[in-house]
């Protein structure tokens, strides 16, 4: 797959929690993937399979079909396309000839055609026919032991994205009204990384992004202290979800740390060198000290019912259900694994689940997005796992 080096740039940086860059120069996307975790082999682990999963997206080997929606939906079951996540400037219209690739409804439990351009991860030029009328990203894209491992890492991005998304909109009274009280954090790996963080001299702290879905998503931030004080202001933010509390905060933290690595070795292919100018600019805003100052209410974190499953179906079946209870009707998943690997890769599309916090200036909001701009201000209403 041209992964030609394992890096592990944990000592570039003085808070020991292990991350790695995973390269492979003739990528289509990203040359370099990253990796963390709590121990080495984890992050090694969590690097290699992301830069495995991006490969199979690179090469897709399934059947296509080509033609416009008003050409094929009389014969095809075409996924709802109105709800589908769309650049600002989509050149989409009913009578555009497109790239269609087959996946199953995980909650309507048929098959059904869904546009290319959100499966692949081949950036390459020239893009095939169809291309810019939908988002092209790595959103619901992930690898596993087995393909059911992958769906519930499909499930809990496509989740995590769509809750970062309706935080980020809902206001700055509601957003510090989630800010999660570290102390009541019990878990001895979420413990074992906040101390690390805390003996680097950074100031850390979380909020709970959980949405109507339910499925528990956290943010964390931190800064260093030291820089700081002289004016020097830079966060780090990480975001996870899980269906348990522990592991989505757990890869809230480790995700911000990995994030302070990526700039520190400068490793990312899309890192653009006005990122680190504005970074070394004294003066800079002081959101970050801002932020992480706090004079409310912290949430009790974990607060509410713990959901634990022995098998990934129980737990996927669970993660379908919290999506129709928030008005989600379709779950589509692609199975991008090469038998000549046998290395479980699926993408996930779900219709009606935002990600336009990720580029604001690219993406188009969807109704839920809306629905949260119309709400901005209103306190969270349990909507905790």
């Amino acid at each position: 797959m041209g992964i030609t080096r394992i890096a592990n740039v944990t000592g570039l940086d003085h808070i020991g929690i292990p991350v790695v860059m995973v390269c492979r120069p003739n990528s289509r996307a990203l040359a370099v993937a990253q990796g963390k975790g709590t121990t080495l082999d984890a992050a090694k682990a969590s690097g290699v399979m992301e830069s495995i999963e991006t490969y199979h997206a690179e090469r897709v080997h399934r059947p296509l079909l080509y033609g416009s929606l008003h050409d094929l939906e009389a014969d095809h079951r075409l996924v709802d396309v109105t709800r589908l996540n769309q650049p600002r400037d989509s050149a989409f219209h009913p009578d555009l000839p497109l790239l269609w690739v087959e996946g199953f409804d995980l909650i309507a439990q048929h098959h059904v055609w869904v546009p290319f351009e959100m499966v692949h991860a081949n950036f390459t030029t020239p893009r095939p026919s169809g291309s810019g009328c939908f988002a092209q990203t790595s959103n619901g894209l992930a690898s596993g032991n087995h393909l059911l491992e992958a769906v519930t890492h499909c499930l809990t991005e496509v989740v995590e994205r769509d809750a970062a998304t309706l935080w980020s909109l809902r206001g700055e009274a509601y957003q510090r009204s989630t800010r999660v009280d570290l102390d009541t954090v019990t878990d001895p790996e979420c413990r074992r990384v906040l101390d690390l963080l805390e003996q680097a001299g950074m100031a850390v702290a979380a909020w709970e992004l959980t949405s109507d879905v339910g499925i528990p998503v956290y943010m964390s931030m931190f800064c260093d202290r030291a820089n700081a004080s002289i004016g020097l202001v830079e966060n780090y933010r990480g975001y996870g979800c899980h269906s348990t509390h522990e592991i989505a905060l757990l890869r809230a933290l480790t995700e911000a740390a990995q994030m302070r690595l990526t700039i520190i070795s400068g490793s990312r292919d899309d890192l653009d060198p006005a990122h680190y100018r504005g970074r070394a600019a004294k003066g800079a805003p002081r959101q970050s000290v801002e932020w992480l100052d706090h004079d409310g209410t912290l949430r009790t974190f974990g607060d509410g019912d713990r959901q634990d499953f022995a098998t990934f179906d129980e737990e996927i079946d669970w993660q379908l259900r919290r999506l129709e209870a928030a008005g989600i009707e379709s779950a589509v998943v692609v199975d991008l694994t090469r038998p000549e690997f046998g290395l479980p890769v699926a993408r996930l599309v779900v219709p009606g689940l935002e990600m336009a916090f990720m580029e604001w200036n690219y993406f188009a909001t969807g109704e839920r997005a809306r629905h949260a701009q119309r709400t901005r201000g209103a306190q969270p209403t349990g909507v905790s796992a």
